[in-house]
């Protein structure tokens, strides 16, 4: 594990694998090929647990919902999704000592996205932490996956995996994928004390909530098993 110091921020920079990242528009997160060292294409943590679906009757609850009430729900997604997008930016550019792009966003966007960044804030002035890195991509040799983790630091004399999310709450599935960033970080040699989720709401509907993981090597063993399907698909398709 190599350190660099870089202002405030000490980076960790990852001896394992590597990510080529492909922009593809400011308003979404730069598109990441995961690679390992031998140049070989390895599937993302979201691909692998985007399979599980546990979440879909939630979605479609959800989206009847909005239908009920008039709501034209692709119009109403785009425009959450872009103020969740920018207000996570926001976040992680000021911890790592950027300034944020908003030429792309709308007035109104902006300010829901810092009145986001406000429950962040609220929550962040509690503690001592010192950020060792973010948005860092990591491959996994091992066992042939990579992924994109939002925050680690240490807080309060503890190292921990931070995962922000943007939106409605925190769900199960959200679990299996921080395990895998988990399972990243411990490859790369970094302590992980503690994960936590962290959900940031994007309109008053919404509301701030946090949850600690417990149990990471059952949800690891869940992953494992998600990532196996994912190959054996993949050898189904090529055939």
């Amino acid at each position: 594990m190599l350190l660099v110091n870089k202002g405030k921020v000490t980076i960790i920079e990852p001896q394992r694998g590597r990510a080529k990242k492909e922009k593809i528009g400011k308003k979404v997160r730069a598109h990441i090929k995961y690679r390992k060292k031998d140049d070989t294409i390895v599937p993302g943590d979201t691909t692998i647990v985007g399979q599980l679906g546990w979440n879909k009757r939630i979605l479609i609850n959800w989206a009847n919902r909005i239908g009920l009430e008039g709501i034209e729900c692709g119009k109403y997604v785009d425009d959450k999704a872009d103020i969740g997008t920018l207000a996570h930016a926001m976040i992680t550019d000021r911890l790592s000592g950027q300034a944020t792009d908003t030429d792309e966003y709308s007035k109104n966007q902006i300010a829901q996205a810092m009145s986001s960044v406000q429950s962040f804030d609220d929550w962040e002035k509690e503690k001592k932490i010192k950020v060792i890195f973010v948005e860092r991509p990591l491959v996994s040799e091992r066992y042939g996956f990579g992924g994109t983790l939002d925050i680690y630091a240490r807080i309060n004399d503890l190292f921990e995996l931070i995962d922000l999310k943007t939106g409605s709450g925190i769900y199960a599935e959200m679990f299996i994928q921080v395990a895998g960033y988990w399972q990243l970080l411990k490859e790369s040699d970094c302590p992980v004390n503690r994960v936590r989720i962290l959900n940031i709401p994007r309109a008053e509907s919404e509301t701030f909530q946090e949850r600690i993981v417990d149990h990471l090597d059952l949800y690891w063993n869940i992953f494992l098993n998600l990532l196996e399907i994912y190959q054996i698909r993949k050898k189904i398709q090529g055939k």
